[in-house]
């Protein structure tokens, strides 16, 4: 251990120690306290040239009581900004998109809620987006009517015009176009537009652009909607007074969740609404009779939308009343024992292989003999696949690697009502974005939310709650 002085500017330290047993970095960190020169602005003044951080001090040959000169500037020099301050206001309205995080909200045009809100949650698909692009390039299809057509037109416009902006857009001519096609959405009562159920709204626009995006070229007669959100199920139908059986095979844009005393999760009331009672003609009794229809899924969506049944018709005050019970409903959702075996048996490599995944991220030890082979080459996708036609396999674009589903869903997308009918009250749309944050879309109002605010909407009072939901596949490609 030896004593030195060091000048610095108009300073002089005396009585610096300095351990020898310690490489000069350690020395230049003391200077740093006193002078406040980080190391590596220090300049040290040593016989032979500057004092380096690794430097042998028995060779430096620095004696007791010797003064050391160091130059260095204590406070880090500050540069002009390259570019002046831009504000957001001030950037173009695409990037000011990009810098808020979400897109616009949608003006209220007089009880539009419930069209703002669908339209909010539509707008989040970006496959669908695409599908309505290309739409444009190949215009209108001999098949689709004016009407549709228009409405379909004004869906692409308004969704582009959504993501360009940041400033609430009013949608005029959507609605326009949508009370022409639809006239039950343009009813009045004392001069004022009526709220509307939102469900009968998603519905219809649906059904529309199943109709206009529908690829007449293709000898396979592509409907870009049925692969998005159509779900193929499978349905027994028996009589047990008759013992008559019969199966049949329809496609529907969404499930549904029947609500009773004994419902109070989200899955509880699709195994409900995969089943029913319906009444028609027997051969055999020669009259009518009671028969149980039960269902199966037997292809999947990448989007798979549910409704909670939550109104009804009230003989006694004549109008839809609403079931306020509470029904939770989980982020992910997984739908395989609501699948028909068929389909079980085709989802069981890639859930398999997600379960591995899964695994590996939590630093769990993997069975290599039940993961999918490795000359698969499977990796890990976004939910872009859908069946159409074969369970559970996705039509594939050019270049594109093919993908199969798991069965579960992220939920990305809720539709929720507050009040006490389906004709009144209030709809808003909450939406999951790009970067994982929810946006409450109030209609021209949108709000940053936390998760767990997306979970709270589950009913049991007069607080919104969820109506329609929507869940994105989560795939594995091939």
């Amino acid at each position: 251990m030896i004593t030195v002085s060091v000048k610095w500017q108009k300073e002089l330290f005396k009585d610096v120690e300095i351990d020898t047993s310690q490489p000069p970095y350690v020395f230049k960190c003391q200077l740093f306290d006193l002078t406040g020169v980080p190391p590596e602005r220090q300049k040290i003044m040593v016989k032979g040239g500057l004092l380096k951080d690794d430097a042998d001090w028995e060779k430096l040959g620095v004696k007791a009581g010797q003064k050391l000169m160091m130059m260095g500037t204590a406070d880090e020099i500050v540069k002009s900004p390259e570019k002046g301050t831009v504000f957001v206001e001030d950037l173009p309205e695409e990037e000011q998109v990009a810098a808020v995080g979400h897109t616009a909200g949608l003006f209220n045009l007089g009880n539009t809620c419930y069209m703002n809100s669908t339209l909010q949650c539509l707008h989040s698909v970006p496959e669908l987006k695409s599908a309505l692009i290309d739409y444009s390039h190949s215009g209108r299809n001999n098949d689709v009517d004016q009407s549709s057509h228009l409405l379909t037109v004004a869906t692409r416009e308004l969704f582009s015009e959504l993501d360009k902006s940041v400033k609430p857009v009013a949608p005029m001519q959507f609605w326009m176009v949508l009370r022409k096609k639809y006239p039950q959405f343009g009813q009045l009562h004392n001069g004022v537009f009526m709220q509307q159920d939102a469900e009968e709204c998603w519905t219809q626009i649906l059904y529309t652009l199943s109709q206009s995006l529908r690829s007449s070229g293709s000898s396979e007669n592509t409907d870009a909607v049925k692969g998005l959100f159509g779900i193929e199920l499978n349905s027994r139908i028996y009589c047990q007074e008759s013992n008559e059986e019969s199966s049949e095979t329809e496609s529907v844009y969404s499930l549904k969740c029947h609500i009773s005393q004994e419902v109070n999760h989200l899955h509880e009331g699709l195994k409900h609404g995969l089943k029913s009672e319906l009444e028609k003609a027997s051969a055999v009794l020669g009259r009518s009779a009671i028969y149980l229809k039960e269902s199966r899924i037997n292809a999947l969506p990448r989007y798979l939308t549910v409704q909670f049944v939550r109104f009804f018709w009230k003989r006694e005050s004549n109008q839809k009343a609403k079931i306020l019970r509470k029904v939770d409903y989980p982020l992910e959702l997984d739908v395989y024992d609501l699948c028909s075996d068929e389909l079980k048996k085709k989802l069981e490599a890639p859930r398999q292989f997600l379960r591995n995944e899964e695994g590996k991220k939590l630093g769990l030890k993997v069975n290599e003999k039940s993961s999918v082979p490795k000359e698969n080459d499977v990796k890990m996708s976004d939910a872009e696949g859908s069946s159409n036609g074969e369970p559970s396999v996705a039509p594939m674009e050019e270049g594109e690697k093919e993908t199969q589903m798991t069965g579960v869903y992220d939920l990305v997308a809720v539709l929720t009502h507050k009040g006490r009918s389906a004709d009144s009250g209030h709809y808003v749309g909450w939406v999951k974005q790009e970067n994982g944050k929810w946006i409450e879309f109030d209609d021209d109002n949108p709000k940053p939310r936390l998760q767990d605010d997306i979970t709270r909407l589950s009913g049991g009072g007069d607080w919104h709650m969820a109506y329609i939901i929507m869940y994105k596949a989560r795939v594995v490609s091939l």
